[in-house]
């Protein structure tokens, strides 16, 4: 099983906080632009101080234990946000170097069962534990990621479809950012059919095609060493909308996320 072959241990249902306090938490949220980091770019009491919203970074390489999740939880201030990236085990295979930098060696013999959204035993307890960890911060946002590679053909597009026809949804919002070879109108369409929001970094010039709230994730535009201009959080502020996820992804982030809430408390 996966989650032995990785040290992980087993499902600690009692940590999970009561579905009223879920419910409460996603009322909070809702009804306004939101702006944050992908990850804590600080101290979580510095970070706590600055936003309301974390783009949650280390799910995606090896979830953190579900008490460690609680915990962050219980220390964020009422209203903060989490959303968090799936386990990389759902979207990418082995032979990412993402695995590499999360310590993880997959056997060569099973390498073919992680990722591209299979229908494989491992890849559906990356989703347990994804939902897990999602339930116990409180999320209802959860960002699935793929890499370049992951594109537009036959195979793909069943995984995909028949991954998100199956999970348990629990009221979450499923997001998805293709970085593949994708039409338009084939993303458009997937979303729609699966209840999927589109997720775009709007400086590489593409604009989200279904969903709401809307979610951008900001890499940097020309980089990820890129510090945005204020002509360009200027334009960036231009885009938000009732409720906007702004995430900022560059090596910056903390600054110009600071910088991009004062665009926007400008822009009224």
């Amino acid at each position: 099983m996966i989650l032995d072959f990785l040290g992980l241990e087993g499902q600690i249902i009692d940590l999970l906080p009561g579905r009223g306090e879920f419910a409460r938490v996603l009322l909070e949220m809702s009804g306004k632009a939101r702006v944050g980091c992908c990850g804590f770019a600080r101290r979580m009491k510095e970070y706590f101080f600055h936003f309301d919203l974390v783009e949650v970074q280390q799910t995606f390489y090896k979830p953190p234990k579900l008490e460690t999740a609680v915990r962050w939880r219980e220390q964020a201030p009422g209203g903060f946000e989490f959303t968090l990236k799936a386990w990389q085990l759902i979207t990418h295979p082995p032979s990412s170097p993402t695995y590499r930098k999360a310590g993880m060696k997959i056997p060569p013999e099973k390498g073919e069962r992680y990722g591209f959204f299979k229908p494989t035993e491992e890849v559906r307890e990356a989703w347990e534990r994804t939902r897990e960890i999602a339930l116990a911060l409180g999320a209802r946002v959860i960002v699935f990621q793929c890499p370049p590679r992951f594109s537009e053909n036959q195979e793909n597009v069943q995984n995909l479809k028949r991954f998100f026809r199956d999970v348990e949804r629990d009221g979450f919002r499923f997001v998805w950012e293709p970085r593949g070879n994708w039409h338009e109108e084939r993303v458009r369409s997937l979303c729609q059919e699966l209840d999927l929001i589109h997720c775009v970094d709007p400086f590489e010039g593409k604009m989200p095609l279904h969903g709401w709230p809307r979610y951008l994730r900001l890499h940097g535009g020309p980089g990820y060493r890129h510090k945005y201009t204020e002509e360009e959080l200027d334009w960036l502020a231009g885009l938000a909308g009732e409720e906007t996820y702004f995430l900022f992804n560059n090596l910056s982030m903390f600054e110009d996320a600071l910088r991009f809430k004062e665009c926007l408390s400008r822009h009224g």
